[in-house]
C-alpha cells in the first residue's frame, strides 16, 4: 500500500515544473494551478498580467515509500534557478517566482532545511520564499489551470519554440545530478 503526500511548489513556468516532476519516480500526479494570489479562480490570462499576486505552480502527489518530501524538494531547487527574483529566464514577474507553499509546519521546516542544504551546497543563496503558514494561509487557495496547461509538454509542449528551448535542459539537470529519482 503506498502512502502518499502532496507538495505545492512553484519555479517559474508551470509548464517547465510540470514536465520535471512527471519524470521523477513515485511522483503519481501533477496538477499545474495558481497560488498565493488574492483572486478566487483566476485564470491563466489574469495571472499573466502579474496582478494577481498568483504564481504559476504545480501540486505533485508523490509515493513517500518511494522518494520524501526533501527529496521532492531537493529536486525542485535543483532543477530551476532559485537565485533568480521573480524570474525564471525570460519569463519575469511575481508569476514567476520561485516558492514553496507547504500544507503543514513540518512541510515548512522541510523547505526550510531543503533551502539550506542548497545554499550550502552551491555557495548561493537562493530567494526562494516559503508561503502560507506564518501568514496565516491569505492567499492559500490551490486554482488548477485550465484543461489546457495540463501535461502540456507532452502534447502542446512539443511544438512550442519557447518549450522547446527551455524544457529539454531542465530534463538533462534532471537526468544528470538526480538520475536515481529519474522514472525508468
Amino acid at each position: 500500500m503506498s502512502n502518499l503526500d502532496t507538495a505545492i511548489i512553484a519555479g517559474g513556468c508551470f509548464w517547465c515544473t510540470e514536465a520535471v516532476f512527471r519524470d521523477v519516480v513515485g511522483v503519481t500526479k501533477v496538477e499545474s494551478g495558481y497560488i498565493g494570489g488574492t483572486k478566487a479562480n483566476p485564470t491563466y490570462k489574469e495571472v499573466c498580467t502579474g496582478t494577481t499576486g498568483h504564481a504559476e505552480g504545480i501540486r505533485v502527489t508523490f509515493d513517500t515509500d518511494v522518494i520524501g518530501l526533501p527529496q521532492i524538494y531537493d529536486v525542485f531547487l535543483g532543477t530551476h534557478d532559485p537565485t533568480q527574483l521573480n524570474r525564471q529566464g525570460g519569463d519575469v514577474g511575481t508569476q514567476y517566482r520561485s516558492a514553496i507553499f507547504p500544507l503543514s509546519a513540518q512541510q515548512g521546516a522541510e523547505a526550510e532545511a531543503a533551502i539550506g542544504r542548497w545554499n550550502a551546497e552551491n555557495g548561493k543563496m537562493a530567494v526562494t520564499t516559503i508561503e502560507g503558514l506564518s501568514d496565516g494561509a491569505q492567499g492559500m487557495e490551490w486554482y488548477p489551470a485550465e484543461d489546457y496547461h495540463q501535461e502540456y509538454w507532452d502534447g502542446e509542449g512539443q511544438r512550442n519554440p519557447y518549450c522547446q528551448a527551455v524544457i529539454p535542459p531542465k530534463l538533462m539537470k534532471l537526468r544528470k545530478s538526480f538520475q536515481k529519482y529519474v522514472k525508468d
